[in-house]
């Protein structure tokens, strides 16, 4: 939701993203910091960005918009995680909740080369050193952790180890390292199932397609609490998240924005924003046992 303009707001705002117009290039890759090698800084000015409209801050976002990260399928409404982290960003850089619009940018998409019809997306995404060949990243907003969710009366239901779901089939979304921890952490004896989305994936698992899914953790916490009820979190993935995964804000690779964006999503963590709009929206996904 949109801090307010308060001189000490934009006392803040002003020292963090002067720093972003002359370091932006100079961020550490492992940090999970955004970079902007070849489109140059802009000037962090409170709503004056080279956006793509002048004056106005388009936010990309897939569709549907899941829980907790947005809700009631309605990004504009400033409601769950992400479109709160959304207009906290643009808050910071100049631009007040009328000046936001939202286009619909599919998760492949988001993420694929070549230009974009948003200023930055905000769709879990997670930081990786692939995706920074196509894209840029801001800093992180969220440390992310994998989690597995199964049906009641299912096997997979009792795991407690890794090990015990070798046997287990398992499904995860297309191009999400949900699905890398399952080939990466997880290592089933059999492929995982890939979804083009996770309701086609809900419904897989509904149907005894799959018997588990690997989803982040707060999804996990959702779909098992009001979409699959019938389902439990099993546990959240050993080596998967946990502080060495992060979603960011998605740019066009090289975008003068970056650094700016960067900058803001730092000013929010430092001023306890993000931990807590992560208090406020995603409370409920705070425990699950470990699966080593």
């Amino acid at each position: 939701m949109p801090l307010p303009r308060t001189s000490a707001v934009a006392a803040l705002l002003a020292g963090a993203l002067l720093a972003a117009v002359t370091g932006c290039a100079a961020q550490d890759p492992a940090s999970g910091t955004g970079t902007s090698a070849s489109g140059g800084a802009a000037d962090c000015s409170p709503g004056g960005l080279p956006t793509r409209t002048a004056g106005t801050l388009a936010v990309g976002t897939d569709k549907p918009a899941y829980e907790p990260w947005f809700s009631e399928d309605r990004p504009e409404n400033g409601k769950g995680f992400e479109s709160a982290v959304a207009y906290a960003v643009a808050a910071k850089l100049g631009y007040p909740k009328e000046k936001v619009s939202w286009v619909v940018a599919p998760f492949g998409r988001a993420t694929a080369p070549g230009p974009k019809d948003f200023d930055f997306d905000v769709n879990q995404v997670s930081i990786s050193d692939e995706r920074r060949q196509a894209v840029d990243f801001s800093s992180g907003y969220y440390d992310v952790r994998q989690a597995v969710i199964a049906l009641k009366d299912s096997k997979a239901a009792s795991a407690r180890s890794l090990a015990d779901l070798k046997g287990v089939r398992l499904g995860a979304q297309v191009g999400t390292t949900s699905l890398e921890a399952i080939t990466g952490t997880v290592r089933p004896s059999a492929p995982p199932a890939v979804f083009d989305s996770n309701d086609l994936a809900k419904a897989a698992l509904r149907n005894g397609q799959v018997e588990a899914l690997v989803v982040d953790l707060p999804t996990a916490f959702y779909i098992t609490g009001a979409e699959v009820t019938e389902a439990v979190v099993v546990g959240q993935l050993a080596g998967a998240g946990g502080g060495g995964e992060q979603f960011g804000l998605v740019l066009d690779k090289g975008s003068r924005l970056t650094g700016c964006v960067s900058a803001a999503v730092d000013a929010l963590r430092t001023d306890g924003t993000l931990a807590r709009l992560e208090q406020e929206w995603l409370s409920d996904a705070v425990s699950a046992p470990v699966l080593r």
